[in-house]
């Protein structure tokens, strides 16, 4: 199983994936580390645990709105943008099942 390398706050952190995810795996780590650096500057007191936290509960609200956005969308639409939201639909689902993923492995590698 591959491993990559993500930073995040300036910390390396090891994490496996599937083969073929690296690319994706490290450009979601970009992603957490730029929502935990931003609350790094706003919160400078705040540890590293508190940080993922935090990072982790603001990808999760982006999330739920992209779910309620996309369920008010299908309940409006009719025809063949229906099928563009079902596309929709599983690839947010997907990417909740990455970031669900890389977040165990994450908190599987700092125990």
């Amino acid at each position: 199983m591959p491993q990559v390398t993500v930073a995040i706050n300036g910390r390396s952190y090891i994490i496996a994936c599937e083969p073929g995810e690296e690319d994706r795996v490290r450009q979601l780590g970009r992603s957490i580390d730029a929502k935990v650096v931003g609350f790094a500057k706003d919160a400078p007191q705040a540890g590293e645990a508190r940080l993922l936290v935090m990072a982790a509960l603001m990808l999760a609200d982006e999330l739920s709105e992209a779910r309620e956005t996309l369920r008010r969308a299908r309940g409006s639409s009719n025809g063949p943008a229906a099928v563009d939201e079902e596309a929709l639909a599983s690839g947010i689902e997907r990417l909740a099942l990455r970031i669900e993923t890389v977040a165990a492995r994450l908190e599987a590698t700092q125990l």
